[in-house]
Formats: structure tokens, sequence, C-alpha cells
């Protein structure tokens, strides 16, 4: 895929990540997100031929970067762990795309649920094989998936201080349990 390409198609899953976010699931609809994208339909139709492929697009999107930065995090014990707490230090970051994609499945396709529910386990088995604790990686990653929630659909959001705490008490508990 052409850079051209790339960010036509980049422009349309945003656009249809904002537009369910600030509209709802049923507002999703290829016109709507053709006209947030600056587009046409034709346009959006070149790259997802159906409102389906629209929100499996989001979908796969969020779970290769997601796929990246997991695995690029290392062998070290903790490192994944590490990872998936550091996804969520900056609001309105990548790190809220996860909760975007979840709701778009659930609300528009929920068939692609199984995409990200696979994904999920896999992610879970990759901090749970961390070399800390497993009830700890998985407490990081509910706290940083409700950081994610909170963020998205601004559901009183940490920010500031209160999320720098949160963030460090989090990390205090995983430096307690594994070498760096």
């Amino acid at each position: 895929m052409n850079v051209q390409a790339k960010a036509s198609r980049d422009r349309i899953l945003d656009s249809a990540g904002r537009i369910l976010v600030r509209d709802g699931g049923d507002a999703v609809t290829i016109a709507a997100v053709a006209r947030e994208a600056g587009i046409s339909k034709g346009g959006l139709f070149y790259h997802f031929a159906s409102k389906e492929l629209l929100i499996e697009g989001l979908v796969a999107r969020y779970v290769a970067t997601f796929d990246e930065l997991l695995d690029s995090a290392g062998d070290d014990p903790g490192a994944a762990t590490r990872a998936y707490l550091r996804s969520v230090e900056h609001p309105g970051s990548p790190a809220t795309q996860p909760v975007v994609a979840m709701l778009a499945a659930a609300v528009v396709n929920p068939a692609s649920m199984a995409t990200l529910r696979e994904r999920y386990d896999r992610w879970q088995r990759r901090l749970d094989d961390d070399g800390v604790p497993a009830h700890l990686s998985a407490t990081i990653r509910f706290a940083v998936d409700g950081l994610w929630l909170a963020d998205t659909l601004d559901l009183a959001p940490a920010q500031g201080e209160s999320r720098e705490l949160i963030i460090g008490t989090l990390t205090t508990l995983l430096d307690r349990s594994s070498p760096r």
C-alpha cells in the first residue's frame, strides 16, 4: 500500500473511531465516516467495501499496533507488563484505540469480537509468562484497560498528577515483584 493510500485509510479509521465515541454506534455509517474523513463514499468504498469491513479494519489496526508493542518489549522479566503499563501514560494516545475497537466491534459488528477476544487471550498469556506473578500482570492489565475506557468515553478520566500517581503505584507494585 502506498503512502497516500495508507494515509487515507488511517484517516477513515480515525474518523470512524471519533464518530463511534462521539455519537454512538448507530451513527457509524458509510456516509458519516466519509463526511468526517473528508472523502467521497466511493473513496471510502475503495478502502472498505462495507461497514463491517470498516469495523474489522479498526479492530485489525489496533491489534497490529498492540501486537507490535508487546512483541518489541523484550524478554526481561516484567518487560511486557511494563510495556502494557507504559501504553497508557499519556491520555489521548493510541492506547485508547482498544476501547474504540471493542466498542465498534460490539456495537456495530459483534462477529468481529472473536478476533479481539483471541488477541486479548494471547496478550494475557504473554503477560502471564512475563516473569512476574500472574495476578499482578492481570491487575495491571485491568487497571490499564480501565484507564483506556475512562479516556475514550470521557468517564472522569484520570489526569495530571492523579494519573501519574496511579501509574506510579502500579509501577511500584511491578518493581517490587520483579528485577528490572
